[in-house]
């Protein structure tokens, strides 16, 4: 191999051979990230692949539709072992508990709704396991991601996938630049999941037909009520069933179990005298109670955002005065939508959005894009107003 050759650009955009690369996959024992290992492994790369144990593994053992669990580290190390590339399971339980699991409890208890798979991203995987992975000297990390990271004039820019009902970028909005740096996603340009799975069955690997994870790692069946029972006992108190003019229409048995938005399971009859429909339009932790109301009050305009992660080329506070025009997604299944972004400081911001959006809750993400095109500018939590 010539100099020249050995200088340029990998397929990871370093300059060196890709024998001379060592990549850390972050492997879930899913079919994205499995593809992710064997890709790199097949192109020739130092493929480390690293499992993250996160919570009880006997616990685990008995999970089915989650990420994470016993059998998905037990389907991670046969990838490695039919691809031939070294695999660590580490036991991140504690870091997992005090990073995501005991916010998530804390903030469902006052109210709030939030969105524990973005704090692992940003405390768990992008934090503590690429320190991780550069003691093991990696060059950099990959993951199974479904986004894309671009080079820009500034430096490396995180956009949507190119497959918009894969697209990934909510759930990635607090990454840092200086993560980016480090971090790969080479499924973000793939058109449909139908690739990764016939990348899959290419390679031979074990998991090309294992469904997708549905839930949260951590709570079976999607009932958060239960995960929070048992993870602050007692801690659900009774309360009443609030109508927005303060008419008390009936009792819950917590807060936790409601979410804004929410229609069915209230207990209080189809709709208010009117006949409309209610709907759960805050929630009052301190007071124990549950608003409700017509599906009118879900629409919101202006929405306070704190822990803003800024991705722009331009300092976030250097805006014009009328705050930067961007688009805003305040649910991961929903489309942007246009909005202006004004700075209040550093890390807070008011988001002021061209048109109503309904369910908007405390505790949930809202995710920056630059108008009209792909390209993620970060974003920020929900704050009570």
């Amino acid at each position: 191999m010539t100099r020249a050759a050995a200088s340029s650009p990998n397929s990871l955009g370093l300059a060196k051979p890709a024998a001379e690369t060592r990549v850390v996959v972050a492997m879930s024992g899913g079919v994205d990230s499995s593809v992710v290992a064997a890709l790199l492994k097949a192109e020739g790369y130092d493929v480390v692949g690293v499992t993250l144990q996160l919570y009880d593994h006997g616990a685990a053992l008995a999970r089915k539709g989650a990420c994470c669990a016993g059998r998905d580290i037990h389907d991670a190390r046969r990838v490695a072992e039919t691809m031939g590339f070294p695999h660590y399971v580490l036991d991140y339980e504690s870091r997992f508990r005090a990073a995501v699991i005991d916010e998530f409890a804390d903030a469902y208890l006052a109210g709030a709704t939030p969105v524990p798979c973005i704090r692992c991203n940003e405390r768990v995987k992008f934090r503590d396991l690429m320190e991780t992975a550069r003691d093991l000297e990696a060059d950099c990390m990959a993951t199974g991601h479904y986004v894309r990271r671009l080079d820009g004039a500034h430096g490396p820019e995180l956009h949507r996938a190119a497959d918009p009902e894969r697209d990934q970028s909510y759930f990635l909005f607090s990454t840092t630049a200086a993560q980016l740096e480090f971090l790969r996603f080479p499924l973000g340009g793939l058109a449909s999941k139908a690739e990764t799975r016939a990348l899959a069955t290419r390679f031979g690997l074990p998991v090309a037909e294992k469904p997708d994870s549905q839930d949260i790692c951590f709570v079976p069946n999607g009932s958060y009520a239960a995960v929070i029972e048992k993870l602050r006992p007692g801690a659900a108190e009774p309360g009443e069933i609030v109508h927005l003019d303060g008419r008390v229409l009936g009792r819950h048995e917590g807060v936790i179990c409601y979410t804004v938005g929410q229609r069915r399971g209230l207990g209080i009859g189809g709709g208010d005298s009117g006949g409309e429909p209610l709907f759960v339009v805050k929630l009052d932790a301190e007071r124990r109670r549950v608003i409700v109301g017509p599906r009118r009050a879900l629409s919101r305009t202006t929405m306070p955002v704190a822990e803003v992660n800024w991705l722009g080329d331009a300092p976030f506070v250097a805006a014009p005065a009328d705050g930067w025009e961007v688009e805003v997604r305040v649910r991961s299944t929903r489309p942007p939508k246009p909005a202006r972004v004004l700075p209040l400081g550093p890390a807070r911001a008011m988001v002021a959005l061209l048109g109503p959006e309904e369910g908007v809750a405390p505790g949930q993400a809202c995710v920056f894009y630059a108008a009209g095109s792909a390209r993620v500018l970060g974003g920020g939590w929900i704050a009570r107003s």
